[in-house]
């Protein structure tokens, strides 16, 4: 059970898709909270950041250690993604390309046995390492079309004016 083209082929590119999203937005535009009680597009963007760390984390640790069960992942309980807020623009896009190079190393460089580790996630079960790429590509792009609908709305609300 190697990684698909697919997993593959989205690992290396899918966060790129940031920068297209966000291109002729200014910091305080993207730190704007466009629906309230929402993340902006910025919080977005730093959750992205804060949690490729802490999915790295977790597949090294499932190559190592059979039986695993891992709590749901809480930005707003995490320090690290707090920090991420704190950073600028570039830092966070430098910070997620750094972070998914990692990744992309750590994974690909897996021998196939290895890839059939698992972890359990307390919603959807015992997943494999390649389960849980799936998983964090999924919900990255879940994050992805958060971004594109905020930035429609910004765009919206400056013809409006």
């Amino acid at each position: 059970m190697p990684l698909s083209t697919s997993i593959n082929s989205r690992l290396h590119h899918q966060h790129e898709t940031i920068r297209e999203l966000i291109k002729g937005f200014s910091e305080e535009q993207l730190k704007q909270k466009v629906i309230p009680d929402k993340w902006s597009i910025y919080e977005q963007i730093a959750h992205l950041s804060a949690y490729q760390p802490v999915f790295l984390q977790r597949v090294r640790k499932m190559g190592q250690e059979q039986g695993l069960s891992f709590e749901r992942y809480v930005a707003d309980n995490d320090p690290a993604f707090h920090e991420s807020y704190k950073k600028t623009l570039k830092e966070l896009l430098d910070d997620i390309d750094t972070q998914r190079f990692l990744i992309i190393n750590h994974l690909t460089a897996l021998p196939e046995q290895t890839l059939r580790c698992t972890g359990r996630h307390l919603k959807f079960g015992l997943l494999t390492i390649v389960e849980w790429a799936e998983f964090f590509l999924l919900h990255e792009a879940h994050h992805l079309f958060s971004i594109f609908m905020l930035t429609a709305e910004l765009k919206e609300s400056k013809q409006k004016f």
